[in-house]
Parts: C-alpha cells; structure tokens; sequence
C-alpha cells in the first residue's frame, strides 16, 4: 500500500471507530461492502450474498468476517494493516451465527447504512435481542470532518472532472443526441483517471428543465442551452460532481437574465461558507438572490450535498439543517433554475470549509459557455 493510500486510510480510524461507538451507546457495528467499511479499513470489499462484514465491539478485539473464497482478496487489501483477524467462513456454515457467538449478549448494534435488507434481516434473527441502528449514527461525526488527505484526494477529483468539461465545447454539436454526447462525456471521464462514471446528465433545451435528467435520443437543437453534470469515482475512492451550462449558439431570449441572476446566487453562497456558519444558511444565501428576481419557486431543490467516498452524504445544505460548518467539511454548492418545458440552469462546485472561507475545488469558469 503507498504512503498516499496509507494517509488517505489510517490505521487510527479503527480506533476512532470504536471509541465513537461505544460513546454512542452501541455495543458494536456491523459494517458489509459500503463506504462505511471502506472508510474504516480502505478494503474495497465486493458487495455479494455471501457475507463479508467488520465486526467491530465497542470493547474488545474487531473481527472480519470473510468468505473463504474471498480470503486472499482480504488479506491483500489495507485492512490487513489493522491486525484484525480474518475470519474465514466456508458454504455450509452460518456466518450470522458466528458472529452472534463471537458477539455473545449485545443490546444494540449498528449496520452499514447501505448494507442489503437480506443481510440485516439475517442479523435481526441471529439477534433476536439487539436493536438494530445505522451505523451512520456513529461515523458521520469522523466522515464529515475530511483529512488533509482526503481534501488531497477530493481536490484531485475536482481537478479530473474539471478536465472533462473543458472537452464538452468540442462535443456539444447541434443534430446529435444526448445519448451521443453523454457515451463520449462517459469516456473522457474514464480517460481523465476515474475508475468508474458515476452519472453523466445532459439535459438539452426543455430537459435541462429536469435536475436529474436522464439521457435521451433528443436531438440538440441550435440556439438551446445544455445542462452538464458529470461525476465519477477516482481511485482514491473520492468522488467528482460538477455542472456546467453550454449553449449551442447564442441562447434564447430570456436565458442570460436568469442564468445571471443563477450566477450571483452561486456566488453569494459560496462566500457565505466559514467555520461555525449553519449548513441552512449557505442554502439562504443562495435562495434569497433567486427569491429576489422572481425565480424563487423554480429553485426546486436544496443547495447542496456533502461528498467524499459517496457522491451524496453528509452534511446537506438545505434548509433546517442547522448544523454548523466545520473546517474539512465538503459539500457541494449547486444551486439552479428550472421552467418546466422550456429549459434549466445550474451551477455546481465543489468546496471545502476552511478557516478562511469556502475552498472551491472546481475552477471552470461559471459563466454561460456559448459554444
């Protein structure tokens, strides 16, 4: 393992884990393949029916409980950094058992929160007196706050999708589809060093209208203006999000005003991001500018999501979250505006709190692009 991935993925954080659990209350989490068990031990794990899981008491020694064909996988992945035992586990036996047994007497356990339904139902029986919470509850105090080398990893991200919409002018062409545009996005992505796209939108003319739009054999028209968001997973496991606007010749009427009053309200939340600022207030700033031009009941959606190894997590920029930002929070700031049937807007960044301020790691320029 380099020493990149070491920072990025401390051997410390299962420690941290533990200590948050037991000040939870909860006598242990259950963490299967999800970000949750990346987080803790960088091991990519494969999602599958047969039971690969973290075990991890608030007091006593952590456990993995690993499918013996996925053993040498385990054994060669980060978590054999942190001196937990495998625990190989064959076709007939009961892992749920085993890890029941091992747990002995619990009150309260806390799941992966993207773990499958089949296996949280198999832990309900296996413990029939342990009420079962996410495991959030208790990781999204440490995923929030991001490390330097997280923020490395996220600047990184901002700066590969940032290479793809400098390639959209020379693809967004009048006469071809959505479709078209978005499997050559869906490349530069790939090219541009992530591992996998996460979603590719391209919303052209009344589909820009839609926030998540999905692409479509529309024809792009001259004269309409394209919604571009794109992001994708790079091999530090972080994630990439940014829209962009285009228009294939000069916009309709009516669109620069909107997209200028868009433009403002973008910029006015992301100055309004410092320490101890609350997560609603960064959505209020950007939805007063939009209130105050006439456009307010068009702005659909809040203003933003934190990102990290997921695209969407904590903290959300939405109204009565009140939650105050804290240096190492990263979230995106994405306001839009939408008129049903006719077109959309939307300008996304990426930015990190900081002491001074918002750290934008996105850095395309948020004017209109007229292509």
């Amino acid at each position: 393992m380099t020493k990149e991935s070491s920072d990025l993925y401390p051997v410390a954080r299962l420690a941290a884990a533990q200590e948050a659990t037991a000040a939870a209350g909860l006598d242990a989490l259950l963490l299967t393949p999800s970000p949750d068990l990346r987080y803790i031990t960088g091991y990519e794990a494969l999602p599958l029916e047969r039971l690969t899981c973290l075990v991890l008491p608030a007091r006593g020694d952590a456990f993995m409980m690993v499918p013996r064909l996925e053993l040498p996988a385990a054994e060669h992945s980060p978590a054999s950094r942190l001196g937990v035992e495998f625990v190989a586990w064959d076709e007939t036996d009961d892992p749920y058992a085993v890890v029941a047994a091992r747990l002995g007497k619990v009150g309260k356990v806390g799941l992966a929160d993207l773990m499958w339904a089949m296996q949280s139902l198999r832990f309900r029986d296996a413990l029939p007196g342990a009420e079962q919470v996410l495991a959030g509850t208790v990781l999204r105090e440490l995923r929030m706050r991001k490390s330097p080398a997280e923020i490395a990893a996220l600047r990184e991200a901002g700066a590969a999708i940032d290479a793809v919409h400098a390639q959209v002018p020379d693809l967004l062409k009048a006469g071809r589809t959505e479709r078209e545009v978005g499997a050559d996005i869906a490349e530069a992505i790939l090219a541009a060093g992530h591992v996998t796209v996460d979603f590719v939108i391209v919303g052209s003319g009344p589909n820009g209208a839609s926030p998540h739009h999905e692409l479509s054999d529309r024809v792009i028209q001259a004269g309409e203006p394209v919604v571009v968001d794109i992001g994708g997973r790079m091999p530090s496991g972080y994630r990439s999000d940014s829209t962009r606007v285009y228009s294939v010749g000069e916009p309709p009427a009516g669109f620069q005003k909107y997209y200028d009053v868009l433009q403002r309200a973008q910029e006015a939340a992301c100055a309004a991001v410092r320490p101890g600022v609350p997560c609603e207030e960064i959505d209020a700033a950007a939805r007063e500018v939009i209130a105050a031009e006439g456009y307010g009941e068009y702005f659909i959606h809040r203003t933003g999501h934190g990102i990290g190894l997921e695209s969407h997590e904590e903290p959300y920029i939405v109204a009565g979250n009140t939650e105050p930002l804290e240096e190492g929070f990263a979230f995106s700031v994405e306001p839009g505006i939408y008129l049903p049937g006719t077109h959309g807007a939307r300008i996304e960044d990426i930015l990190i709190c900081t002491e001074g301020g918002g750290e934008r790691v996105n850095h395309r320029p948020r004017e209109l692009v007229v292509i």
